[in-house]
């Protein structure tokens, strides 16, 4: 059989001999939403926990939007336009939209990519887009610290604006638990020192920091008070299928209208499986999200509850933009050079994080449990070293070989890599 994976833009055929015991892993059949711009519409004047959106902007003169940078396939086609129209219609000024991209300490969105994530070229050539800069000081406003001390600098465009909206996709998230709402404004919008607080060891090591946890996830409930520190702010929420199309839309308080988008995901999105097996083969979700190996981890830490320890977990992820970001190149070198156990001594008592070290923190988790081979045509042989797995050139020559090596022949196959989540159940 032929088996098609997320992979770059156009996916990835591999295949798969039918003597094996195959078991595919998707998302449950998600319902598709017919007219997602009604949806949405209507969800402004039903919302979560708020006020009709025509009620929340009475009296506010400025309003800023924050969206997703160009990582995650965010259907603002859809949702901007809307948005954005219904914000002119009650009132606001053009003038006093501002569009701000969540970018974390990612690199800015510009040029292209800023086309594509915007969609319309009349909110290119009529708004304000700004990147956010978490690394600029100035640009971020103190609000005082957390119940655990960790300093919280947002971003001044956003604190300063009189109507705060925030525009994400929800799916699952190997440190917060589910994507969306409250982190597009920490880490989204936070500054540098907020960033490396949030993602140090000493908390995405304690329990409950994983994939699909929302109760008992001690960063959801950091990520939580953070953004209510920020204020007044509110959400539109939206949940897409395998191909991309929109399921669900919802818009409220950016905690309440979060939580139920996240209710709503996971009936389709976690899937329980009652066995591990010898032999997993996932992907890092296609494009955007495979654009780059520091995005690729999510694929294989998403894999780890239904492989069985010491197994061998293939994952395909075109990795078009190589690497990632140079700090984050320089944590793989240490992880290389101090192995596991050293790499994990040296970080495990930091309360600030060093730059993207928490991605090969995560890699660490996968190389704990199982060893992986990794397909890519975007990582040069220059970097192949630093990426800690083994590197594989042919796919299908390298599974059979695994496979035909092992007695017992029971394979996962995850098409769509960390979008989806298969969790662990034994039989009662």
């Amino acid at each position: 059989m032929i088996v098609h994976m997320q992979y770059g833009k156009s996916g990835l055929d591999i295949e798969l001999d039918d003597a094996w015991d195959i078991t595919i892993i998707k998302k449950k059949q998600m319902p598709i939403l017919s007219d997602p711009v009604s949806a949405l519409r209507e969800s402004l004047y039903n919302p979560v926990g708020a006020l009709p959106i025509d009620r929340l902007v009475a009296g506010k003169k400025t309003v800023c939007i924050v969206i997703c940078d160009n990582t995650r396939p965010v259907p603002n086609n859809i949702l901007l336009p809307t948005i954005v129209e219904e914000l002119l219609r009650v009132g606001v000024h053009k003038d006093h939209i501002m569009l701000l991209i969540a970018t974390g300490l990612h690199k800015p969105t510009e040029k292209e990519e800023l086309k594509e994530i915007i969609g319309k070229n009349e909110l290119l050539n009529s708004f304000k887009i700004y990147n956010h800069l978490g690394r600029v000081e100035e640009e971020h406003v103190f609000l005082g610290k957390t119940k655990d001390d960790i300093p919280v600098k947002i971003d001044r465009r956003f604190i300063q604006a009189d109507m705060r909206i925030v525009v994400g996709l929800v799916e699952p998230h190997f440190m917060a638990g589910y994507s969306g709402g409250r982190k597009l404004i920490a880490p989204g919008i936070a500054h540098e020192d907020t960033i490396r607080h949030i993602h140090a060891p000493v908390i995405l090591e304690l329990l409950g920091v994983d994939n699909c946890i929302i109760e008992g996830n001690p960063l959801h409930e950091i990520l939580v008070e953070i953004a209510r520190m920020a204020g007044e702010c509110y959400g539109v929420n939206t949940v897409i299928d395998e191909a991309r199309q929109v399921s669900f839309i919802n818009f409220g308080d950016v905690i309440e209208a979060h939580l139920k988008a996240v209710a709503y995901a996971r009936q389709f999105m976690e899937i329980e499986i009652n066995k591990r097996f010898p032999v997993v083969l996932t992907s890092g979700a296609g494009y955007p999200l495979d654009k780059n190996y520091y995005q690729t981890v999510k694929g294989m830490v998403a894999a780890l509850n239904i492989i069985e320890p010491g197994g061998n977990l293939f994952i395909v992820s075109q990795c078009s933009e190589g690497m990632g970001s140079n700090e984050f190149i320089a944590s793989q070198k240490k992880l290389c050079e101090l192995g596991i156990k050293g790499f994990m001594d040296s970080i495990s008592k930091k309360t600030y994080a060093d730059i993207d070290e928490w991605e090969t923190e995560m890699l660490v988790k996968a190389l704990k449990t199982c060893h992986i081979f990794l397909y890519s045509t975007g990582i040069t042989e220059k970097y192949r070293p630093f990426t800690c797995v083994k590197n594989i050139d042919d796919i299908n020559y390298k599974l059979k070989r695994c496979m035909e090596g092992m007695k017992d022949k029971r394979l996962a196959v995850i098409p769509e890599g960390p979008y989806v989540v298969p969790v662990y159940k034994e039989i009662a």
